[in-house]
């Protein structure tokens, strides 16, 4: 066993078992909750809310993976994320982080958007925009399985097994959050907080163990359609956004702000190729002349706040998401 796990306490020890292989254990990652608390008593600590990709890394065997929610793997999307777990002593890890890109010192998804379509390695190498991964939990150590240790065991354990040099970074945590804190975090240009519960185990689902605490409104939507551009505009008009509810893909509005005339373009080809002739929505949608496309895209959104029919109040668009399945997307709620 790893010096590491030989050093906990024995009641902690009792918790580990041999590991199932990472990308196995790695298939399901732990989601937050979207949470209106802001009240915690002592047993939680609070994260930085990264605004990027959600990632598992996984060595073992000689090789090493980069592998979206969805199991997708990004190695030739990341290659020095990749080059950054190769060259670590230690060999045998599942790791879980979020994959970020800076502008101006914020975490910028649209500035991350462009990496997020290359899958050519020399082309990302090539990219100007550098990435980042933020590693914040320990899934797996030298064969064995940690996801039924305490949170707090678990970070202490991933602060030591790596070494972390640009472009890894450990993310780091308080033992205090509230209404201050996230305050002060979103006076500084952050998304917001996570708060977890230190005791927590790793859950391959969403949990109440793990909160999302947010500066302002936004997540993931389904493009099904869109409308003719007007005027000078090139493209489209707006996307026609949704969610899921069941297997009933609600209408929730449209977005027309937030494009460039290359993104423009490139979404308009995108969903030509996936035209259908009939509305994907279970609810009417009264836009004249709407085109409809088969729900798959998946997009980062925006907004202020839902109205009380359930549309998105000012919506914008901030770039697409390929790391989760359209079918997963449903609208989200404190305490869902």
């Amino acid at each position: 066993m790893n010096g590491l796990l030989d050093a906990l306490p024995e009641h902690e020890r009792a918790l580990l078992r041999e590991a199932r292989p990472g990308a196995a254990l790695a298939r399901e990652p732990m989601r937050a909750q979207l949470s209106d608390r802001r009240e915690f008593h002592d047993g939680w600590m609070f994260e930085r809310k990264l605004d990027g990709v959600r990632a598992l890394a996984v060595r073992e065997n000689g090789e090493e993976r980069l592998l979206s929610r969805s199991g997708r793997g990004l190695n030739p999307t990341y290659p020095e994320l990749a080059d950054a777990l190769a060259a670590q002593s230690c060999t045998d890890f599942t790791v879980d982080g979020e994959i970020v890109a800076f502008s101006h010192g914020r975490t910028d998804f649209s500035r991350l958007q462009q990496r997020l379509g290359i899958t050519d390695v020399r082309k990302a190498r090539a990219s100007d925009v550098a990435v980042t991964y933020y590693v914040f939990d320990l899934l797996r150590l030298d064969g064995t399985d940690l996801t039924r240790l305490p949170l707090r065991t678990r970070k202490s354990l991933l602060r030591r097994a790596l070494d972390y040099e640009a472009p890894l970074r450990f993310t780091p945590h308080r033992n205090t959050g509230g209404q201050a804190e996230l305050d002060a975090a979103c006076a500084r240009g952050w998304e917001g907080l996570i708060a977890k519960r230190a005791n927590s185990r790793y859950l391959p689902r969403r949990s109440p163990d793990w909160l999302k605490l947010k500066c302002g409104h936004g997540q993931e939507l389904v493009v099904a359609g869109f409308t003719e551009p007007a005027g000078s505009r090139t493209g489209f008009g707006a996307l026609l956004l949704g969610y899921y509810e069941g297997d009933r893909l609600r209408y929730a509005g449209k977005a027309g702000t937030g494009y460039d005339r290359a993104t423009l373009l490139d979404l308009r080809s995108r969903l030509d190729e996936l035209e259908v002739t009939s509305s994907p929505f279970a609810d009417p949608v009264r836009e004249q002349g709407a085109h409809w496309a088969e729900p798959r895209l998946v997009a980062q959104i925006g907004f202020t706040e839902w109205t009380r029919d359930g549309m998105l109040r000012h919506p914008r668009y901030l770039g697409l998401r390929d790391d989760k399945d359209a079918r997963d997307v449903v609208r989200e709620t404190p305490g869902g």
